[in-house]
């Protein structure tokens, strides 16, 4: 009788454990094959025990032989393989990852990294760069500092799309991100980060698993760091323009569908990001991408939709924690971070404004009346949930915060293009508005520069300046002019802000006969303002404005009324004599403004005796 064929027994753990401890490196190399074979990923205490039955000594000398440069060693890459999957294995156990000799690796793999390898290699390698940044803090630095982001940059475009390399590679780029700041960033790095936002914009477009969510996190952390703004420009010189194309299909694909609210402002905050970048037309137009068929307006009216209700969750929810909630630690964390997320989604609303009003103006603008109407309508839904959130803090009597700034400032976006649109809501809360302050203001400055378009317009007529004199934003206007030329060409928006804020008081000056201007010492200390500008100039239309506004002051009052030193006067004199010495020049956009200044000059020349002094040609 024969006998029964006896059953082939597989390699236990025991058996690779005996070839580990062997003394030939065969039969160590054997083991190590068995253990790549058989030792799941997740059997910490198994890969412990190979790990210490293999030692360090003999995976250094075969990581050493597999990626060395010299002759006289077959199978290199075998043994560059093996070497790197048994390390990537060994790190599933943190105590292995985290310990010195597997940090002081990490400069090895990206030099192999760096040099061209297969992807089954590339793969362990991010595998085990990603468990050793993850399992110490030394893990991260090392792999920060050796130039991780140098090596991994150029990489990302080649990976292919939705592998599991690439979402590993994408959780090292979080990882790197979340250390990255200001300080450690060099030019160098900033374009390595442009090239890892296009690559992963592509992934964040063409993929529809979880991994999508994995490309928005990352590029909503690069865009809401300190250093975001530096990317600008590296970014809108990437010679390859598909990746804002990419972008707007991930974020339109987020928008549209249904998923979290917490995604959803993620897609915005790239959006917001991405009108800054490339300016408001990145909204607009058709997307030049294979297979991806989005209308026109998609994304404008997505972005919209999606900001007027994120808009209206934020300020429900901060007027309850605010005004209804108790009050404890959590509820200011919460209300501190609705207060950082609302100007992010203000910003879009304040873009998609400034977009519409240049409609018919520009190409690609809409053109299709319907579209046009419903983003009028939702601006306007968006503007009056602002107004009454503003209207709540009032009745509360809250004047000072972030939210209500920036609540001001997309307000007076709005009505700077629609100056008689609310018009009820502006009678209601304008001396309010005039009065909020920012966190660090210690008095009400930037809430009246955001109004100063509106205000302008409206002081064009007797009524507008009527309300505004109700509402002591006429003192408002003159403090902040005061305010604004102490700081004066700092910047180019401050410079737009003092021609409106002298347009706004020129408007409440000439209709001073139908109100009630303010009080003589207001404008004594404007006047000393003004003299200063213009002294500090030599542009002509800042010495016009400044002298046909102190011409109009001086015509209801007087020299003794002022009060002025001897050097303000001077320097009044020095003003109106250049103003009227002027002539000779080109005057074709001050022509107004010298007919202002002779007509009052010959009215109120006698009640000021230090300016007759100086001679004047007219």
């Amino acid at each position: 009788m024969a006998a029964a064929p006896q059953e082939e027994r597989s390699p236990s753990l025991d058996d690779c454990l005996k070839l580990l401890k062997g003394e030939r490196d065969e039969q160590r190399l054997a083991g190590l094959l068995l253990v790549t074979k058989f030792c799941k990923n997740d059997d910490i205490v198994s890969l412990n025990k190979v790990y210490e039955a293999v030692g360090t000594h003999f995976l250094d000398r075969l990581f050493r032989t597999g990626s060395g440069s010299g002759d006289g060693v077959d199978n290199r890459d075998v043994y560059l393989q093996i070497s790197i999957t048994v390390l990537a294995a060994f790190c599933r156990v943190p105590e292995i990852a985290s310990s010195e000799e597997m940090v002081s690796r990490i400069p090895l793999i990206l030099e192999v990294m760096s040099k061209g390898i297969t992807t089954n290699m590339l793969e362990d390698c991010y595998e085990l760069l990603y468990l050793v940044s993850t399992a110490c803090e030394a893990g991260l630095m090392t792999l920060i500092n050796s130039g991780g982001l140098r090596v991994i940059a150029p990489q990302m475009s080649e990976l292919p799309d939705g592998s599991h390399a690439m979402e590993v590679a994408i959780k090292i780029l979080q990882l790197l991100v979340s250390k990255l700041d200001c300080g450690s960033m060099t030019i160098e790095r900033f374009l390595e980060l442009s090239l890892v936002i296009a690559a992963v914009a592509r992934q964040f477009a063409v993929l529809h698993n979880a991994l999508k969510f994995e490309a928005l996190h990352l590029l909503s952390a690069v865009f809401s760091s300190e250093y975001s703004e530096l990317l600008h420009e590296p970014l809108r010189s990437m010679p390859d323009n598909n990746w804002a194309d990419y972008m707007r299909t991930g974020v339109v694909a987020i928008l549209q569908n249904r998923v979290a609210p917490s995604e959803k402002l993620h897609a915005l905050i790239l959006a917001e990001n991405m009108m800054s970048i490339l300016g408001e037309k990145w909204l607009i137009g058709g997307v030049k991408l294979p297979n991806v068929d989005i209308p026109a307006d998609r994304c404008l009216l997505l972005v919209l939709e999606s900001s007027h209700v994120e808009i209206s969750v934020l300020l429900n929810d901060l007027a309850y924690k605010k005004y209804e909630a108790p009050i404890d630690n959590s509820t200011a964390e919460d209300i501190l971070l609705k207060q950082r997320y609302l100007p992010i989604v203000f910003s879009l609303v304040e873009k998609i404004i400034k977009y519409i009003s240049s409609a018919g103006e520009n190409e690609g603008t809409l053109s299709d009346e319907a579209v046009f109407q419903k983003v009028i309508k939702i601006l306007n839904e968006t503007v009056g949930a602002v107004f009454e959130y503003l209207r709540d803090a009032k009745e509360h009597g809250i004047k000072k915060g972030t939210d209500l700034l920036a609540s001001v400032r997309v307000i007076g976006s709005y009505l700077a293009e629609t100056p008689v649109a609310c018009k009820e809501q502006v009678q209601d809360l304008l001396d309010y508005m005039l009065s909020v302050k920012g966190e660090d203001e210690s008095s009400p400055f930037l809430s009246t520069c955001f109004l100063l378009p509106m205000l302008c317009q409206i002081t064009m007529n007797a009524e507008g300046c009527k309300l505004l004199a109700y509402s002591r934003g006429d003192v408002a206007v003159v403090e902040c002019l005061i305010k604004l030329i102490e700081c004066c060409g700092e910047s180019v928006d401050e410079d737009r802000s003092i021609f409106l804020a002298c347009d706004t008081i020129m408007n409440i000056l000439l209709k001073r006969e139908e109100i009630s201007p303010p009080e003589i010492s207001t404008f004594a200390s404007l006047l000393k303002a003004l003299a200063y500008w213009a002294d500090g100039s030599n542009d002509h239309s800042v010495v016009m404005m400044a002298a046909s506004i102190c011409s109009l002051i001086f015509d209801f009052t007087s020299e003794d009324a002022l009060q002025l030193s001897r050097s303000s006067l001077d320097s009044l004199a020095r003003l109106v004599t250049r103003s009227l010495s002027s002539s000779g020049q080109d005057m074709s956009d001050t022509a107004d403004l010298l007919e202002i200044i002779r007509a009052g000059y010959s009215r109120w020349i006698n009640r000021f005796p230090t300016i007759m002094k100086h001679p004047v040609v007219q």
